[in-house]
Order: structure tokens, then sequence, then C-alpha cells
């Protein structure tokens, strides 16, 4: 039995995790939902070991919601390996605050990286609050270079994409905020790649978060193709609720 190691630090938070097969494709390599799970559940890890739970926060009527994100997998890493993951606050950018994180192998190798940006909201009037409004604990800055790409806006052309079918929201999408978790976009983009691409690794993805989706709502997914990329947009009934860079 492996006793998994935790680590709390001043403006960090490690913890050790084992890919189980829930985690991977049918190649048995990490899906980039679950990249991108891992990355919301260990911001909430690092806050909740300060104390600073969901419901503390929601109290102060202090939230983050996960705006933007950029993933670079340097080698994908496959089902039973064990990776320590740690992630560091990383100051404040205009209205976002970043949230970075690396993923290493038992043997110290770099696997994956990764930079988030996140907004504050007051979560009762869903108000955008500016950064400095925030005052559960003071912004930390992440000690080191991480190399990824910065996450940036993402836009398809209005010309030449493809209908790519559409995609309801369904009851299992659904976290405890009662809206389509973010995790799943991942699954819900790699379900509508031309065959091709699916079995392959990207060497990077982007992906916005602009609209909460939400039980029954329908998605219609349009796409472009362009040489090693491809971008994937999810409109929903009123705004688009994501946009999606790969890079392969």
């Amino acid at each position: 039995m492996r006793d998994f190691k935790q680590v709390l630090m001043e403006n960090g938070y490690s913890r050790q995790e084992e890919l189980v097969f829930w985690d991977c494709d049918r190649n048995k390599r990490v899906r980039v939902a679950a990249l991108l799970s891992k990355a919301a559940a260990f911001a909430g890890y690092d806050y909740d070991a300060r104390g600073l739970t969901h419901e503390t926060l929601y109290a102060m009527r202090e939230a983050f919601l996960l705006s933007r994100l950029a993933l670079r997998i340097h080698d994908c890493p496959r089902a039973g390996e064990v990776l320590t993951i740690t992630t560091w606050e990383n100051g404040a950018r205009g209205a976002h605050v970043q949230r970075v994180y690396e993923m290493e192998d038992q043997e110290g190798r770099l696997r994956v990286s990764i930079k988030s940006d996140w907004i504050l909201i007051d979560p009762v009037t869903r108000k955008i609050l500016r950064p400095s409004a925030f005052t559960a604990k003071p912004i930390g800055t992440c000690p080191k270079e991480i190399d990824c790409p910065e996450p940036h806006k993402i836009a398809l052309p209005r010309e030449g994409t493809e209908d790519l079918g559409t995609r309801i929201v369904r009851w299992s999408d659904l976290d405890g905020n009662g809206h389509l978790y973010s995790g799943n976009y991942g699954d819900i983009v790699w379900d509508a790649l031309p065959e091709d691409l699916r079995d392959q690794v990207p060497r990077e993805f982007q992906i916005n978060y602009s609209k909460e989706a939400t039980l029954g709502e329908e998605l219609r997914l349009v796409g472009v193709r362009e040489g090693e990329t491809y971008r994937m947009e999810g409109l929903g009934p009123e705004a688009p609720c994501f946009t999606a860079l790969c890079v392969f």
C-alpha cells in the first residue's frame, strides 16, 4: 500500500496522486479532461488546507471562477503512474488572479505544466470584483518560472468553420455549483474532434470558459482545423459557453 504525501507550503500546495483508468483514455494516456479536473481540484485543496473552504468564502461573499487555462504536456502521463502535483498562486493580472501547476513523476521529471486565470466574484450577486477586493488572504506569487504558454483569448473565424453537432448538458455533467463541471469540457472537445485527432496526444491545450452551462442546455459545437491546431467553440442559447484550442 502506498502512503501518498501532501504538503502545505507558504504559497503553495503539493500532493501525490495515482492515475487510475478513469483518468485515462483507451490507450491508458491521461485525458485532457482529467488534467482540467485536477487543476480545479488542487485549487480547492490548497484553500481548504488553509481553512478557506467553499462555505467559508461563500459566507465572505468572495469566490473564484475559472476563466481560462493553458496546459503543456511535456511527456504524457499514463495509468498507474504516481504524479506529484504542485500548485501556487501567481499574482494578479488585471481582472484575473493566476494559479499555476506542475505535475512531476516519481523520478522528478516534469510531465505537465499549467497556467490558469481566475476571476473573483460575489457569489450572491455574481458581480465581478477586482483582485484587490479579496480579503481572505494575501495573493501569493509563484517562486519559479512555469514552462507553459500564457492563457489567452481564443477566437474562431467567422467563415470556414465546420458543424460538429450538438451536446446536451446532462445531470452527470453538473458540479456542486449546479453548472457544467469545468473538467467535463475536455471530454466534450475530444468527443467532437475529427476522428484522426482523437487518438493523438496534444502538445498544448487552451480553453476559455465564457458562460456557465446548466442542466438541459444545448451546446452547438463548431470547429476549424488549421495545420497542427484545432479550434472549437460551444455555443449556448444566448452566448458562447467555451472556446478551446488544441495543438498537436
